[in-house]
């Protein structure tokens, strides 16, 4: 298991699926094409349930302001049709990755262990990552609540 990248580190490469906002149907994106752009990756553990709704729709209702100061990017092991369901029954603007193989989730070090009524299994630690136009980790949240994920990145990307 990785170790989660911290603040000035290298970000860790990718290239995975994703769907919804600018990009037309399924397409693949890298790191590498984003590069030159503020970017912001926020993991999350699955689409459609309370906290990702949350975090999802505060995300789309500050998003005039938000896709200004970067490229949006929510990231989910999640497949990518399920993904579109989320972004059509919420009216989501920015695109979603889908990482069914948790190549990225592992990458980034929030593939962990979690306990939840007394059963351990391995999910997806909520965190968002800032990364800079060279690439490398601006900031990082982890463990972050929905309710306040909007207000940490606005402060982040300034």
């Amino acid at each position: 298991m990785a170790k989660q990248p911290v603040a000035g580190d290298k970000a860790p490469n990718f290239s995975l699926p994703l769907i919804g906002g600018e990009y037309e149907g399924e397409s693949t994106i890298s790191l590498f094409d984003l590069k030159g752009s503020k970017v912001v990756l926020y993991f999350y553990p699955k689409d459609d349930t309370p906290g990702c709704t949350t975090q999802a729709c505060g995300i789309r209702d500050t998003w005039g302001e938000l896709s200004a100061k970067a490229k949006v990017f929510g990231v989910s092991i999640d497949p990518i049709k399920k993904h579109q369901k989320f972004i059509d029954k919420y009216d989501l603007p920015f695109p979603l990755i889908s990482d069914e193989e948790k190549k990225m989730v592992e990458a980034y070090g929030v593939w962990v262990e979690k306990k939840m009524y007394g059963k351990t299994y391995m999910g997806t630690e909520r965190t968002t990552f800032v990364i800079d136009e060279k690439g490398n980790i601006a900031a990082v949240f982890p463990k972050v609540k929905p309710a306040l994920h909007v207000d940490l990145l606005l402060e982040a990307l300034g």
